[in-house]
């Protein structure tokens, strides 16, 4: 399917598609509202949507429904711009969209998603990251994040404009991807941001226990961690 206000866009990027026996084009979309009722009445298994639209934008799309299928935005804006979040999706390309860089999209719509290499590329405080939290595919901002916990081979995570939810990554792709500069591990457990410290205090056998804004319930910081949370502010 395809989501574009540009009527030009969308007439060429079909033109495009239908030289592929393998792809069908179930429906177009030019705004927001009816890309919504399209994606739910057809079920795509991929999207082809436009970042810059009037209205609303491809982004806002993402923000008001659940989709199971993969997304290719479609933009004009630069490489630099793009910087200002981290896409997770199957692909971006830059308009005009080139044959050359389409076939490559296809290629890489029929690899399985396990056969795929995730992108452990370091985050920034300020990037977004499309991801599913919950039940909801949307953009999660990175300095929003207040807690991650583990929740078996995923994380939990809670964030201060009140989102919460299961995400599909593991404590030690979060680790290793968030800004150290903002984010500590403070227990197997746990991950916080430490702009959202509002108190430590010492517990018992020499760890801690924090308070974090928005959130109810303390978090433990383990002997281990300690060391490091205390590194942190040093």
């Amino acid at each position: 399917m395809i989501v574009d206000d540009e009527r030009l866009a969308r007439k060429d990027l079909a033109s495009m598609l239908s030289e592929y026996p393998e792809v069908e084009l179930v429906g177009e979309a030019q705004d927001v509202p009816s890309a919504i009722k399209a994606i739910e009445n057809l079920n795509p298994d991929l999207v082809f949507l436009d970042i810059q639209m009037p209205g609303q934008s491809g982004f806002d799309l993402m923000d008001q429904i659940d989709f199971a299928g993969k997304i290719v935005f479609v933009t004009a804006y630069d490489e630099y711009a793009l910087r200002a979040f981290e896409i997770n999706a199957l692909d971006y390309l830059m308009k005009p969209v080139s044959h050359e860089r389409l076939k490559k999209t296809l290629s890489r719509f029929e690899v399985s998603d396990e056969a795929i290499p995730k992108n452990y590329a370091p985050l920034n405080y300020d990037d977004r990251l499309f991801t599913t939290l919950g039940t909801k595919v949307q953009f999660l901002k990175i300095n929003s994040i207040v807690l991650i916990q583990a929740e078996g081979d995923y994380t939990y995570i809670t964030c201060n404009d009140g989102h919460k939810g299961l995400v599909t990554k593991s404590m030690k792709e979060w680790e290793e991807r968030l800004p150290s500069t903002h984010f500590c591990r403070v227990h197997r457990n746990s991950i916080i941001n430490t702009d959202c410290i509002e108190e430590v205090d010492k517990w018992f056998n020499y760890s801690f226990r924090v308070r974090l804004k928005g959130i109810k319930d303390e978090v433990v910081i383990s002997r281990r961690y300690a060391k490091k949370l205390k590194d942190h502010f040093s």
